[in-house]
């Protein structure tokens, strides 16, 4: 846990300077197959300094003391001044402001030992095993990442927070007829710690059974046919386009790097029903997946609405990509370790629910696909996404069919939002999400089910 106090530095932050002393600390424990092959612990825990008289400078060290914090902000100032010096960059006008949180998460419970943990894993795998004989493989893992910061700016901002984030990711494996290998996994999770996240086993066997009802759908399911099809994208599939193929574009550090979308702001980008919101930490009247209250350069974060009614309305910006643009910072700029520098991130992204029934827009398809999942994907600053999705349904004639095997989506993500004629009222937060943008960190992404036009891959 973080311990040391930085307001004792305010009078050492010159110009502009962010001073953030961090902690990641992390549990993973894996079960497969009966066997615990994974029980980790570690903590990574350091300061950082940044300083712009110009340029950035930033230096870092994993020792917490005074003398370092001193010694960590000198080197930082120093770098600034030498990069300085040779692009002779005057000092960026920048967005102050001095905006105080302390926020926490932390459980309020008395918290689990390791080895219950371990003891809470194992019973699920004993659960799933003992119930179903014909699995091949079952693995169950535990993935628990504390992120602690606190940040204290030149121009007086100060943050404590305390982020936590817990996922049980379940994993099963059968052989289907002829003997190939079949696979369906899923997480349960998400903010909060372990202790508030989970209680008995018996109370996640509902998940498993779910898992293995859908393992079973997949093992006797088709593949789907090649082409452009009227299809129907769950939730899950559009938080990560959502992400992936929308988000990355409408980074101001990668507009400036020449995204399509530096050529749509203010023009249509998708269907009037279509709306897109970067949430900062709540929505809904809930707490978002990644609550960001303050980012790492003490800008106070403000939800951005990227797209509004099919208009592409904002980008989302540090303080240098919102001097560049000449508008105010939404508080983007988030740095996973201590020793990273903060970039331009998202934060939970979402497509907005709408106003139809799921069970509307599956009558309303004679022959498509209800894609349910998503396992990877990719997608490049034109737009372009190609994504895995490992599970879904076929519609005839307005009623699901038989489940399907593994195939792939893609298409133009600004093109593809044209096309979207449903949305349903629902809303589905992905908990576990990743982003690797230079340095991977956490991130929310959501959305409702959409109805569209889709390429899908076929076999």
């Amino acid at each position: 846990m973080v311990q040391i106090s930085l307001s004792k530095y305010k009078d050492l932050l010159n110009g502009h300077t962010e001073l953030r002393i961090q902690e990641n600390s992390k549990i993973n424990i894996g079960v497969l197959n009966g066997d615990v092959i994974l029980n980790a612990k570690s903590s990574l825990k350091g300061i950082s300094a940044r300083v712009n008289n110009g340029a950035w400078g930033f230096a870092s060290s994993s020792k917490v003391s005074d003398e370092e914090v001193r010694s960590v902000l000198l080197k930082a100032k120093y770098n600034s001044e030498l990069l300085s010096s040779k692009t002779n960059k005057s000092p960026l006008t920048i967005y102050e402001d001095n905006c105080n949180y302390n926020k926490s998460f932390a459980t309020t419970k008395t918290k689990r030992t390791q080895k219950e943990i371990i003891d809470f894993v194992r019973d699920l795998d004993s659960y799933t095993r003992t119930k179903y004989k014909n699995l091949k493989k079952v693995g169950m893992y535990i993935n628990y990442l504390n992120m602690e910061k606190t940040l204290l700016t030149s121009t007086g901002g100060e943050l404590y927070s305390f982020i936590p984030r817990t996922t049980l990711y379940m994993t099963l494996e059968c052989a289907d007829k002829e003997g190939n290998s079949v696979e369906f996994s899923d997480l349960l999770g998400g903010l909060g710690e372990f202790e508030d996240k989970f209680n008995e086993p018996k109370e996640v066997y509902y998940k498993i059974d779910e898992i293995y009802e859908r393992l079973m759908d997949k093992c006797d399911g088709i593949y789907a046919e090649g082409g452009v099809k009227e299809c129907i994208i769950s939730s899950e599939v559009s938080g990560i386009l959502a992400h992936e193929a929308i988000g990355h574009t409408v980074e101001a550090d990668i507009v400036l790097g020449g995204s399509v979308a530096s050529e749509y702001l203010n023009k249509e980008v998708a269907s009037p029903i279509v709306n897109l919101v970067d949430f900062a930490h709540s929505a809904f009247g809930k707490a978002c997946p990644v609550p960001i209250y303050v980012d790492d350069e003490g800008t106070k974060s403000e939800d951005v609405t990227v797209i509004e009614n099919g208009i592409l309305k904002s980008y989302m910006h540090n303080k240098e990509t919102a001097s560049h643009f000449n508008v105010k910072p939404t508080g983007n700029a988030r740095a996973f370790e201590f020793s990273d520098e903060p970039l331009v991130r998202m934060r939970n992204t979402c497509i907005l629910p709408g106003k139809d029934k799921l069970e509307d827009m599956i009558s309303s398809i004679e022959d498509g696909y209800y894609f349910l999942s998503s396992n990877n994907g990719q997608a490049d600053t034109t737009g372009e996404f190609m994504f895995g999705v490992p599970f879904g349904y076929e519609i005839k004639n307005g009623k699901l069919g038989r489940g399907l095997r593994d195939t792939t989506i893609s298409g133009v993500a600004f093109d593809m939002l044209k096309t979207v004629t449903m949305i349903s009222d629902e809303l589905h937060w992905s908990s576990g999400g990743y982003c690797g943008k230079k340095q991977m960190i956490t991130v929310g992404m959501g959305g409702p089910s959409i109805k569209c036009k889709i390429n899908v891959g076929g076999r």
